[in-house]
């Protein structure tokens, strides 16, 4: 029988449990996706007794069918533009159109870390266990794109941990990480919302205080899971 979470709070300390028994090696770092991922995020930081940060990645839509991800733009210094190559030669999209929309959505990412981190700089993952945490997955394309770039950056170990997920999804996902943790995996898989009571729009004001009350405790505490 498939899981219901109460809420994002719940499964997130609920993943941090299962994750506190991989006894992961540190230092480690939990990246969540923003916006419905950072309260998940937050309580499996908090499990951890890791930092939390953000994981800013936007999808490039294909031209004249924006909901068809064509390639992702993840924050970075330099930034990522993962293609996926087989959607570029369906759609005919020129390199100039992807780059053109990369800047667009890279003045969102920087939008975005301003108004959530006040401008704070992106926490650094070489070398470090880095744990990839969102709400769900449901196709797994932009999720794809920041595994990508994620592991370009040498992280010591990479972790996808969600709550919810369809099987396929996850197998595809697999070779892009070092391990995937998943609490529930229903069949049928119909959307992310349908597995939790309650599913409300995060708000902005939301990821803040998340992000704020993550930064005032002392990661050093847990800092050794071995």
């Amino acid at each position: 029988m498939s899981m219901r979470f109460l809420d994002r709070s719940t499964a997130g300390r609920l993943l941090g449990e299962r994750l506190r028994a991989l006894h992961l090696r540190p230092p480690l770092i939990v990246l969540a996706l923003p916006r419905g991922g950072v309260p998940v995020g937050a309580a499996v930081a908090q499990a951890l007794q890791a930092p939390l940060d953000l994981l800013l990645v936007r999808k490039i839509g294909a031209p004249w069918q924006k909901e068809l991800a064509l390639a992702a733009v993840v924050e970075g210094d330099p930034p990522d533009i993962v293609i996926d190559e087989e959607v570029q030669r369906g759609v005919g999209a020129h390199t100039e159109y992807i780059e053109s929309q990369a800047q667009v959505q890279l003045r969102e990412i920087a939008r975005q870390r301003q108004a959530y981190l006040s401008g704070r700089a992106a926490a650094p993952v070489q070398g470090s266990t880095v744990i990839v945490v969102d709400d769900g997955i449901a196709t797994g394309t932009t999720m794809r794109a920041a595994l990508k770039a994620l592991r370009r950056r040498q992280p010591a170990a990479l972790v996808l941990a969600v709550p919810v997920a369809p099987r396929d999804t996850l197998e595809q996902l697999r070779a892009e990480v070092d391990q995937v943790v998943c609490l529930d995996m229903p069949v049928p898989f119909f959307a992310v919302g349908e597995h939790y009571q309650h599913f409300h729009q995060v708000e902005d004001d939301e990821v803040i205080e998340a992000l704020d009350a993550a930064a005032r405790v002392d990661p050093s505490a847990g800092a050794d899971h071995r």
